[in-house]
């Protein structure tokens, strides 16, 4: 898994590259604290280049989600193929995401 951020004027992107498990709930979470902590709000989470996620995977999601309202910070997330789409319907998630299916619209919405 690899993570990168990016800054489009005040969105700040967390491009996620592989797989989405256990194995990176501390960078991810790293990642999710350090954007917050220096005081970007606008979030969005580019999951275009994910092949796959898990139980912990989700469970990281909303974990990002649930930190970033505590912090007034919105996330969004973008890119998702069917597959994962597929997944956040059948666990009842597609609801708690505000969900984009491309990156630049993500980041216009926060207009």
């Amino acid at each position: 898994m690899k993570i990168n951020t990016q800054n489009y004027n005040d969105v700040t992107v967390i491009e996620l590259q592989g797989e989405i498990d256990g194995d990176i709930a501390d960078a991810l979470k790293d990642t999710v604290v350090e954007t917050v902590t220096i005081g970007r709000t606008r979030v969005v989470i580019d999951m275009s280049n994910v092949s796959s996620i898990d139980g912990q995977g989700l469970e990281l999601l909303l974990w990002a989600r649930e930190y970033g309202r505590r912090n007034r910070t919105q996330l969004k997330l973008a890119g998702l193929d069917e597959t994962l789409d597929k997944i956040l319907e059948i666990t009842g998630l597609q609801t708690e995401f505000d969900r984009h299916t491309e990156l630049a619209e993500a980041v216009r919405s926060f207009a």
